[in-house]
């Protein structure tokens, strides 16, 4: 375990957004599907579409629709913004995949790799997909899920690791002391422990990597330990929870909210990047 971090902790700073103290708006197109967040009378919703007039159309969580007129009053990622009416795509050789990559075209998925990566769960395998899907295909890696991380050692042992079969996880929640981190150290100094790669994020569930606005939130919220997690979410949001069906349609709601890196959290985007130059490495 170290806490040397060549992938930065937060890939997405922007260091020029003060100057001598002020913070100063920055004209932003009003793309389809950006959150925003209007400073007088704090709505958020996403962007549905310019209507006449110079007015955007803004869509909150709940499916309400209100119309606002282009330019000052807007906060993006908590940042002041002008929205602009957006430009039309220019044609492009260097297009970018929604991890932020250069995106390969229409080239043929490479044949997959020996090595995998593994992840907790069948969220987490579909929002690594949704970002970085490209990038995987284009270097033959394929995503699997644990559904938890329990039975980890067992089956590295059933996997067999090796040089050119790598294998690196993704865990949730890993942090100090947790139950996460003890299997982490005990994989590190097992016999795969050289072909093996453990990372993780400090979130408590994969859902919380997804940027809250995203989602009309300012923050994710507490749950009580004594409420489960993600019905405790779907409570917050006023979102059916009687089953585990109503969870599934909540989580595809905040799957779609999801278009490129900049949707989520830097704790994690370092994470899958570790993982994918370790096992193309």
């Amino acid at each position: 375990m170290t806490w040397d971090d060549p992938y930065g902790s937060d890939v997405l700073a922007d260091k020029n957004w003060r100057r001598r103290g002020v913070v100063q708006p920055v004209e932003t197109p009003a793309e389809r599907d950006l959150v925003v967040e209007v400073v007088d009378g704090g709505f958020v919703g996403a962007v549905v579409g310019i209507a006449e007039g110079g007015l955007v159309q803004l869509e909150d969580r709940l499916g309400k629709v209100r119309v606002f007129p282009l330019g000052h009053g807007f906060l993006v990622d908590g940042r002041p913004a002008v929205l602009t009416r957006p430009r039309a795509a220019a044609p492009t050789g260097h297009a970018r995949s929604a991890s932020g990559s250069f995106h390969a075209g229409d080239v043929r998925a490479r044949i997959a790799r020996g090595s995998r990566i593994f992840v907790e769960g069948r969220h987490d395998a579909e929002l690594v997909e949704k970002v970085w899907g490209h990038d995987l295909r284009v270097e033959g890696v394929v995503v699997e899920y644990l559904e938890g991380v329990d039975n980890l050692e067992e089956l590295l042992a059933e996997f067999q690791p090796g040089p050119k079969r790598r294998v690196g996880v993704l865990v949730d929640h890993l942090v100090t002391g947790s139950k996460e981190s003890r299997i982490a150290e005990a994989v590190a100094k097992g016999p795969y422990g050289a072909n093996v790669l453990v990372v993780g994020h400090p979130f408590v569930d994969i859902w919380q990597a997804v940027k809250p606005d995203r989602v009309g939130l300012k923050a994710w919220p507490e749950i009580p330990r004594s409420i489960e997690w993600k019905k405790g979410i779907a409570q917050a949001l006023r979102q059916p929870h009687e089953n585990q069906e109503d969870i599934a349609r909540l989580w595809q709601r905040i799957l779609g909210r999801v278009r490129t890196y900049a949707d989520l959290e830097p704790a994690l985007l370092g994470r899958v990047e570790q993982l994918i130059d370790f096992v193309t490495g």
